[in-house]
């Protein structure tokens, strides 16, 4: 059963989700062309496309089984989570074929999917829960959480689909260093020997 107090949480997240699933189908008609390309950028793209969806498709089922009345939530959590760990099988041999050509790329994205394998599989253990115990309020709550982090994760994949800027503190940060030993070098150029004028006489 899921408690009367996290009642209103899956209400309202099964109206997000709704809502995110309608905003990533205008995104994927506004990006169509990064999506349907032949080269392996757009299939990198139709993996992003297809997580946002898996995820927030994940969070739409279990929220809107949580509302029906009775022990709907346990096997819902856990078909979705399935369904999860199949797609994510599918993403992940698919990033095999690419890894020649864009090696950083496709590991980059790998390790996003490790992510979503994890919610999956965490998601697949509480739902099971659920449905030895229809009385385990904590699954439920967990359930709850991981209805977020598919969320932020939907989110984050939908970002990088339209080509959102992406600043991490990683990368200013080395872009930052990269910069100061550039001017420096220039500066150690300037003032060498070489490039000072010859004396005269």
């Amino acid at each position: 059963m899921v408690p009367e107090s996290i009642h209103d949480f899956f209400l309202a997240s099964g109206s997000a989700s709704g809502a995110l699933i309608g905003l990533l189908f205008v995104a994927i008609s506004v990006a169509g062309e990064r999506v349907t390309r032949a080269d392996a950028g757009a299939q990198l793209n139709r993996v992003r496309a297809s997580s946002a969806l898996t995820a927030f498709t994940n969070a739409l089922a279990v929220s809107l089984f949580a509302l029906v009345p009775g022990h709907k939530i346990g096997p819902a959590t856990a078909a979705a989570a399935v369904g999860g760990l199949a797609f994510v099988a599918a993403a992940v041999l698919s990033l095999i074929r690419l890894r020649q050509g864009r090696r950083r790329d496709t590991l980059r994205h790998a390790v996003l999917l490790v992510g979503l394998a994890v919610t999956f599989v965490i998601q697949l253990i509480e739902g099971v829960a659920v449905i030895t115990d229809g009385a385990d309020s904590g699954a439920v709550n967990t359930i709850a959480v991981l209805v977020i982090v598919c969320f932020l994760i939907g989110i984050a994949r939908a970002w990088e689909l339209i080509g959102g800027p992406s600043i991490g503190i990683t990368r200013e940060v080395t872009a930052l260093v990269l910069s100061h030993q550039r001017s420096a070098d220039d500066s150690a150029d300037e003032e060498s020997p070489k490039h000072r004028p010859a004396a005269n006489g």
